[in-house]
């Protein structure tokens, strides 16, 4: 079983796009449940997390909700992130034989032009993280966040792709 995690500041439409896609993972069990955490949002990202039946915190402490999520392994992802066809199955064969954190591949069809693939800094969850929850609970600390537990990682990868959080942004300028 898998629980996803989200960070969110004023993302509702994002949420929703990476909700959505969560839904099919749910159907077939993978998926547990998922935590987003609420960094001041005055959009209704807190109702579409309600919507999906997602638990929402404005204030947290990442040991004690470590603890509480219901899978075995986390899915650290952005909001708007959305994961391509045959994550699914590809996640529930690598958890249930692996240890080791992996990421999602880069998408083939939404990627950056070359020269600001090479200047610009790439986020940590750009891919997504998969971590066992016994490995993030040991490097959780009091008020982290998302970011720092993705740092330090030699993450592996998977085959399926992951179409990042930046083309959802882009798409609603």
């Amino acid at each position: 079983m898998l629980t996803v995690i989200m960070e969110c500041h004023d993302q509702e439409p994002e949420l929703a796009q990476t909700l959505s896609v969560l839904v099919a993972g749910a159907i077939e069990g993978l998926v547990s449940d998922v935590i987003v955490l609420d960094h001041g949002s005055q959009d209704g990202s807190s109702f579409v997390a309600d919507a999906a039946g997602c638990r929402f915190y404005q204030q947290w402490d990442m040991k004690e909700l470590l603890a509480t999520a219901r899978g075995e392994w986390l899915l650290l992802i952005e909001p708007g992130a959305r994961l391509g066809q045959g994550w699914i199955d590809e996640v529930a064969e690598y958890i249930a034989l692996n240890k080791a954190p992996a990421h999602f591949s880069e998408s083939r069809l939404y990627r950056l032009p070359f020269y600001r693939r090479l200047t610009r800094s790439r986020p940590l969850l750009e891919n997504g993280l998969l971590i066992p929850k016994r490995q993030a609970q040991g490097l959780a600390g009091e008020g982290q966040e998302l970011l720092q537990l993705a740092r330090g990682h030699k993450p592996r990868r998977l085959a399926s792709e992951i179409i990042p959080s930046w083309v959802a942004r882009e798409a609603r300028r």
